[in-house]
């Protein structure tokens, strides 16, 4: 029969073991929708279960495209119905050279909506600003929220690229232009390889910030990131499965 210090013994080593190997496993570094509760939900997508017990939704009204100057092409079929979440009307733009009906057409998007018994906040605006050329994006910008609604925030995608190599004079310029600004660390389904890298230089960000992350991409949180003062979370783009 095994006496009491050899069985104490015993299980330390086993703790011990069990420690060792705990440290040693990679941790699960997939993005799970249900571990968040921000959401893009863009046209095509079909909407998830986790959609029931979002907190913020971004949902994509309509893309900005065409020639000089671009129109509004709208995508969703019909206004939507949101009650129990915070939304932001979301404009996918390839231009900023806009028709003099856009503006108006966003306005009127947002009365739409809050008319239909949405908690609408704000309008984001997702455009892929080169990192050189963010002075005449902050300009373009400033203009844009004078002709929004008062109590209507105005948020931005941003580039990793902005953080590492963007002008801090320039960054500047966007602050009390824009609310926040979502950082997108993927394209199409995956993650941008180094992201870490590049946020590990946002301490100096001078903007409000969430992270956009994708579903099923890689995510390790960086760890200087929860101490940022103008870390506001994170924003899951959701699609759909694959086949």
């Amino acid at each position: 029969m095994m006496g009491h210090r050899a069985l104490a013994a015993l299980v330390a080593a086993c703790a011990l073991c069990l420690a060792l190997v705990s440290c040693t496993q990679a941790p699960d570094a997939a993005v799970h929708a249900e571990d968040f509760d921000a959401f893009w939900l863009w046209a095509g997508v079909q909407p998830q279960p986790v959609l029931d017990h979002t907190r913020t939704l971004y949902l994509l009204e309509g893309e900005i495209i065409g020639g000089e100057p671009a129109h509004l092409q709208r995508r969703l079929a019909a206004t939507p119905h949101v009650t129990h979440a915070d939304v932001w009307i979301v404009y996918r733009a390839d231009t900023l050279a806009w028709s003099d009906d856009v503006v108006p057409a966003i306005r009127s998007d947002i009365a739409r909506w809050r008319d239909n018994g949405n908690r609408v906040i704000g309008v984001q605006l997702d455009f892929d600003a080169r990192t050189r050329h963010l002075d005449r994006y902050a300009d373009f910008l400033r203009d844009l929220r004078r002709q929004l609604p008062r109590e209507t925030r105005l948020g931005i995608t941003g580039l990793m690229d902005w953080s590492a190599n963007g002008d801090p004079a320039q960054l500047a310029r966007l602050t009390g232009v824009v609310d926040e600004v979502v950082v997108q660390t993927y394209q199409g389904r995956a993650t941008i390889p180094g992201y870490a890298n590049y946020l590990e230089r946002m301490r100096g960000f001078p903007i409000p910030f969430r992270i956009g992350l994708v579903q099923g991409g890689e995510w390790q949180v960086p760890p200087t990131l929860a101490a940022n003062p103008n870390f506001r979370g994170y924003v899951v783009f959701l699609v759909n499965p694959q086949r």
